[in-house]
């Protein structure tokens, strides 16, 4: 597939982030990022859209869910809810988005802002791109010195800063997508919770290192940390052959069991652990 190029000139590659994207392209090639210098023009080709376009709504929002209706329509021979493709929409944007902070930080222990500003994505081709900017590290970090480094005590502060920075990028595009969610903000934040959680753990599993990625989820979200509703929701069920399965409970729902009710997620709320023990003893 070939893959547009950012402008001429606007590549950033020493960024301090840059390697966590470039990581993150080679055990995932579904997903690449390319990191803008500051002030470079955002990508506004045919399929791009501005993460502020989101936050905005109205026909922007429109426009980018059209893409979900048709995926719905395609693949399963039905016409879903409004509410429902919204769902899928602001899923499909959120897990990836989410992963532009939380990879840095999990690789690296650097938290990037990712402002609404200054993120545009082309879902078709699954490429962000994203103008470099402040960064939170620890003091011990080769980056500190870096102009756009700002120092954070501990781990606990950078923890705080990777769900601030979620939060501050979600939070408009949550408000974007809203009207057409028929969901309270609870519950939308249960489902930026559940982007978080999800998507570190299933691109750890990738790198290796999901064991790790379920102590760090745990200790970022364990509970209460508002605005993000419930916590990582990590949980042990017991095999056939006594094996350990790990799983979790989500803060949220997709939807996909109102186009089939028998095929739910693994984490869903609606998977009983019965359920849940066959399908993961499948797998593994």
């Amino acid at each position: 597939m070939n893959v547009p190029t950012a402008p001429p000139g606007a590549a950033a590659p020493a960024s301090p982030v840059a390697s966590a994207y470039a990581r993150l392209a080679e055990v995932f090639p579904g997903l690449r990022t390319d990191v803008l210098a500051p002030g470079a023009p955002l990508p506004s080709g045919p399929g791009w859209v501005r993460a502020d376009r989101l936050a905005s709504g109205g026909a922007v929002v429109d426009a980018f869910l059209e893409w979900d209706e048709a995926q719905v329509r395609r693949d399963y021979q039905q016409s879903a809810r409004p509410d429902v493709v919204a769902s899928f929409g602001l899923h499909r944007y959120a897990w990836p988005v989410c992963l532009l902070v939380t990879l840095p930080w999990f690789l690296h222990r650097r938290v990037p802002r990712v402002a609404v500003e200054d993120v545009a994505f082309q879902r078709a081709l699954g490429h962000f791109a994203v103008r470099a900017g402040e960064f939170a590290c620890l003091p011990d970090d080769p980056a500190a010195s870096h102009p756009d480094a700002r120092v954070v005590p501990d781990e606990a502060a950078l923890r705080a800063e990777v769900l601030a920075s979620v939060a501050a990028h979600m939070g408009p595009v949550l408000e974007g997508f809203g009207p057409r969610m028929r969901r309270g903000k609870r519950a939308l934040w249960g489902m930026a919770t559940d982007e978080i959680v999800e998507g570190l753990w299933y691109i750890a599993h990738l790198l290796g290192e999901e064991t790790r990625a379920r102590t760090e989820l745990e200790r970022l979200l364990p509970g209460a940390t508002k605005p993000y509703v419930g916590a990582a929701g990590f949980r042990e069920l017991t095999g056939p052959n006594g094996e350990s399965l790990p799983t979790r409970d989500r803060a949220s729902c997709c939807l996909f069991y109102t186009l089939r009710p028998e095929d739910t997620c693994v984490t869903c709320p609606r998977t009983c652990d019965s359920d849940r023990v066959k399908r993961l003893a499948t797998a593994s």
